[in-house]
């Protein structure tokens, strides 16, 4: 790491000084092409800089995007501060288009991809070692097929590649899941014919992300809201019980969600924090009282938020500004193997159980995410067995990203139009476009009115 220290230093105050980030909306960056240093495009060492660099973004700002935009409109999370951004979110209704975490979602994200495309493209121009030049193209497909993925999952249109000239061409969500697909699909092809050298694995990924494991557990999940059930259940069925991928933060890029829910809260100046009953109507989901995962996120709390919920104190993986995130759950898959075999053409619902079960009855998870309670035993019908998935990927997923989809994609009620129904499980569908886009590109469409 040592040896292109100085080029990470280079490329992370290009980063923030916006002189790299190629985005669809680029009003705020500056022209790449004209002030990127060379060695950053045209060197190993610049390489796994930036490389460095797209963790570095999308684990910080990207991530507090990712989390805690849709937390707050599918109740995840409730606003404790007169901050307008959660509060608007949480208020749903016509929400501006200048709200700070929308714009942050879209920008972040489209930034990200933007690094992605360079790297991506610049890997094939640099002599490399063939496994250096694997794993860096691989890395890259990962980060790009999981912010295009992410932005699938928000907005009802999104843009697959960036454009320097504000003109970037907007496609349907579907569309932006299966681009995702395909990303990882390469990746996992690039892996499989050349396994990513010890030179890139101990420089970029640091002993703290396996890159196998993700890539197969982002195919199952966005297969799945592709609706694309079989390569769900291949690719779920590949991941690792016993794998783990982190985020790791320090002093200068601290974890983004300690940061707005519990960085202030001896003050009582925090942004949000968790709803009770990880958000949940309680008259219809319940929890038995010793699941673990009630404990591991949240410590229990008499207070109410600003617009009358029932809130916690967080805790999970957001203790303190250095905790490492997980960028997924181990049981996430299991999770996915239960409802694809559900939804799949010829529904199995043994099959399904069986994954569900591993769930509830764990004890032994990697990152100690233990539900530890009764195997399932409510009625054995799909409908049943759904909603019983539906509220643990709330419980087993809580505070990644996946609440507002699983919204949707579970078909709880829709949202009530206009603002202040705060007994909506969601109060919006999809978010609009970020201003920053809107006022920049003309391809971008229309808001959707819920």
């Amino acid at each position: 790491m040592k040896k292109f220290n100085k080029h990470f230093q280079k490329i992370t105050f290009l980063m923030f000084s916006t002189a790299l980030l190629i985005t669809s909306c680029t009003n705020d960056f500056k022209n790449p092409n004209a002030t990127t240093d060379a060695s950053v495009l045209t060197s190993k060492d610049g390489l796994f800089a930036l490389s460095v660099g797209v963790r570095q973004v999308y684990s910080t700002s990207g991530m507090r995007y990712i989390i805690e935009t849709p937390a707050a409109t599918a109740r995840e999370i409730a606003s404790t501060s007169d901050y307008l951004t959660v509060t608007e979110l949480e208020d749903g209704g016509d929400i501006p288009n200048i709200n700070s975490d929308i714009v942050g979602l879209w920008v972040n994200l489209t930034r990200v991809m933007g690094m992605t495309e360079s790297l991506y493209d610049a890997a094939n121009n640099v002599t490399l070692d063939p496994g250096t030049k694997s794993g860096i193209k691989a890395y890259a497909n990962l980060f790009r097929a999981m912010s295009i993925g992410n932005l699938s999952i928000n907005f009802e249109q999104v843009v697959i590649k960036t454009s320097l000239n504000n003109d970037a061409a907007f496609v349907p969500r579907q569309q932006g899941l299966l681009e995702a697909v395909r990303l990882l699909d390469e990746a996992k092809t690039i892996l499989a014919t050349t396994p990513a050298s010890s030179d890139f694995t101990n420089s970029v990924l640091g002993g703290r992300i396996d890159l196998t494991n993700t890539i197969n557990l982002m195919l199952a999940r966005f297969n799945l809201y592709a609706g694309n059930y079989d390569a769900a259940i291949t690719n779920a069925n590949l991941v690792s019980a016993t794998s783990t991928s982190v985020f790791t933060y320090d002093a200068l890029n601290v974890n983004p969600i300690w940061e707005r829910g519990l960085a202030n809260h001896a003050t009582g100046a925090n942004f949000f924090k968790p709803q009770d009953n990880f958000g949940l109507p309680t008259s219809i989901f319940t929890f038995a009282a010793n699941d673990g995962r009630l404990s591991f996120y949240m410590t229990p709390e008499n207070a109410t938020s600003l617009s009358g919920y029932a809130v916690e104190t967080l805790k999970g993986f957001n203790l303190t500004q250095n905790s490492p995130m997980p960028i997924y759950i181990p049981d996430e898959a299991k999770l996915i193997l239960a409802e694809a075999n559900l939804r799949k053409a010829s529904p199995n619902i043994p099959a399904s159980v069986a994954a569900l079960n591993e769930v509830l009855t764990d004890t032994n998870d990697p990152l100690g995410v233990n539900a530890n309670v009764a195997p399932y035993s409510g009625a054995m019908d799909v409908s049943s067995v759904l909603l019983e998935i539906y509220k643990n990927r709330r419980a087993e997923l809580y505070l990644s990203g996946n609440c507002l989809e699983d919204s949707r994609r579970f078909g709880r009620p829709q949202p009530t139009p206009g603002s202040g129904h705060y007994s909506d499980e969601r109060n919006r569908n999809f978010y609009p476009y970020a201003s920053k886009e809107r006022d920049n590109n003309p391809n971008t469409p229309a808001d959707p009115s819920i």
